[in-house]
Parts: structure tokens; sequence; C-alpha cells
């Protein structure tokens, strides 16, 4: 048996670029990381290898058929990181780097080694620069359920928060509780957690999430 180490080269290219954008994020501790995304570029990649050489008498479309269910099945994979919480839909950026970690490796598995390190430059570039602004001009929503410890007035929160700048996105009152969406800056979100729970002396937060 010839071992083909072009065919090889075209596998650790395709695992190690999937692997990079995997690394990204990993760091940002998201629903699938190196290993994930590593497995689906190499994968990818050998779907490839294998509909050009393993049939070398199927025919020249057979590659493109395999290149499409390649492209089909990894939705199954990206449908599993995507999850819905608090009304939140999560997850669809990693299902997208899975989704490019795919087209990658499939790359790689053709011999198209510039176009899948430029693809793979980019995609960690776009990760990395709306991470950067996602932080400095993003916001996050946080509920919090609040309790009076003595005769004060619930509504009267609305006005402590007005006078620290913290912005109330709905907020109602039942079973003597007042429940609250607070919409607030990531770029000094502690510092205004920090103010947030010092302003509110005389009331317990029961819930905050």
């Amino acid at each position: 048996m010839i071992i083909d180490w072009n065919l090889i080269l075209r596998l650790f290219l395709g695992g190690l670029m999937g692997g990079l954008i995997g690394l990204e994020r990993e760091f940002r501790a998201k629903e699938a990381g190196i290993r994930t995304h590593f497995i689906v570029a190499l994968g990818s990649a050998l779907f490839m290898i294998i509909s050009q050489f393993a049939f070398p008498d199927a025919g020249k479309f057979d590659a493109s058929r395999v290149a499409a269910q390649v492209v089909s099945g990894i939705g199954f994979i990206g449908a599993g990181v995507i999850i819905f919480q608090k009304n939140v839909v999560r997850g669809i950026t990693t299902a997208a780097g899975l989704w490019v970690s795919a087209a990658i490796g499939l790359a790689c598995g053709a011999g198209m080694f510039p176009i899948a390190i430029a693809a793979t430059l980019l995609t960690i570039s776009c990760l990395e620069l709306l991470h950067f602004f996602h932080l400095r001009y993003g916001e996050k929503v946080m509920e919090m359920t609040l309790s009076a410890t003595e005769n004060g007035d619930l509504l009267s929160v609305m006005d402590i928060l007005k006078r620290n700048g913290i912005d109330v996105e709905t907020y109602s009152v039942y079973d003597g509780k007042l429940h609250l969406t607070l919409r607030l800056k990531l770029h000094n979100y502690l510092e205004t957690l920090r103010i947030l729970v010092s302003s509110l002396e005389g009331y317990r937060i029961e819930e905050m999430n």
C-alpha cells in the first residue's frame, strides 16, 4: 500500500484550521470548542477525499454530490449547539462556526489550501473583532426580583435605578414582589452591578440572573 502524503496533508490542514476556529470558541467558553471544530473539519476533508479518490470510475460529479451532503448533514450538529434560554437564542455564532469549519474542511480535502487558509483567517478575525465591539458597545439583559424588608414602597426602586442611570426594560409587581428586567452596558457591567446592589438598602434581592 502506497501512502499518499498529499492526502494526509489535506486531512491534517483541514483539522488544524477547524481547530483554530474552535480555539477561539473555546476561549469564549462557547458550546462547541476545539475538539468539535477539529473533528467537523477533519471529517469534511475526509469525505471530500473519499469522494474524489475512492471511486475513480464513478464519474466526475460524485465529489460535488458528497460535498452537498456534508453541507446538509452539518446542520444537525449546528442545531445541537443552539439553545433557547430566557427568551434569548444562544449558540447561533458557534453553529455558524461549525458550518464554516465544514466548508474549510471540504476546501482542504479538495486541495484548495490558499482558499482554506484565507477563510480561516477571515473567520477568526471576524469573531475576534465582533467580540471586541460587543464588549465595548453591547448590552446584557438581567432579570431581578426584589421584596421590601420593611414597609417600603417597591415602586420607589424605580427612582433609585433612574438616579443611578440604570435602564429598566420592563417591571411588574405581584405577590408582594417587584420583578424587573434591566439592560446593562457590558463595558461597565460589574461596576453597575456593584452600584445596583449597594443602592438597594431596605430591599431584599430574591433572585438575580
